[in-house]
């Protein structure tokens, strides 16, 4: 896929939008907006949110794993042209989500490894797309994902989930499979296989930036925290091609 122009560090960013593609993937149980919270305030009648699977499976040999990342317009008017970005953090690496773009690795915000934008289009009220997204999962390490909704440049934040973190507190290292839930810090093995040995859980790694930050208001869009982690996109001049 060809990676998007314009720039995004921390930030929104204009870029080559493509059309939506409405995909499915195998995950389990029901999907949440769970670390999700309405940023710039959407055009009257317009209500976006998105949506995460509640529970994902790592395949323990390959890493694999499948996401379905769900926007929808829950207003009663359209929304207007939109995008959804998805961006991995830590142990989760997105690796391609159908139908989207990937972003410049300059491009990306401050502390994720891998981002996709993917062009939704006008969603007409009460409208929802979905798209698959494949990504591996370090199980050794923490991961977290997120999925800001924009304007068309970027130059608004209508909602963001995350960055939202996929784990488990009981680590399955010689299954073929690992189940992963929405919203919980990840336990990782220790080498061998064995768990974290006892006397407490090691620290995880954080997401967000352990940097100083300019202030909201005309030059910054939102900070929104998901635990104990946060993700800034402020407004950045757009790169003219």
């Amino acid at each position: 896929m060809t990676a998007t122009t314009g720039s995004l560090v921390t930030a929104a960013f204009s870029m080559v939008m493509i059309l939506s593609v409405t995909a499915s993937a195998d995950d389990t149980g029901p999907a949440s907006s769970k670390g999700g919270k309405a940023v710039d305030e959407a055009p009257a009648g317009v209500e976006l949110t998105t949506t995460l699977p509640e529970e994902i499976s790592v395949d323990n040999s390959s890493k694999k794993t499948e996401i379905t990342a769900t926007v929808k317009n829950e207003g009663d008017q359209e929304s207007g042209e939109i995008r959804l970005l998805v961006v991995g953090f830590d142990g989760l690496v997105v690796k391609a989500v159908q139908g989207c773009s990937a972003i410049a690795e300059k491009d990306l915000p401050e502390g994720s490894n891998s981002g996709f934008s993917c062009g939704v289009g006008n969603l007409a009220a009460g409208a929802s797309t979905s798209y698959a997204v494949d990504a591996t999962y370090d199980l050794g390490k923490a991961g977290k994902i997120c999925l800001p909704v924009q304007n068309a440049d970027g130059s608004k934040t209508f909602w963001q989930q995350g960055p939202v973190p996929f784990g488990t507190t009981n680590p399955s290292p010689n299954a073929p499979a690992t189940p992963l839930l929405l919203g919980t810090d990840n336990q990782p093995v220790a080498p061998g296989g064995d768990n974290k040995a006892p006397g407490g859980p090691k620290e995880l790694p954080k997401t967000g930036f352990e940097r100083e930050t300019a202030p909201l208001g005309a030059a910054g869009a939102a900070l929104l925290a998901a635990g104990a982690a946060g993700l800034w996109w402020s407004r950045r001049r757009p790169v003219k091609p």
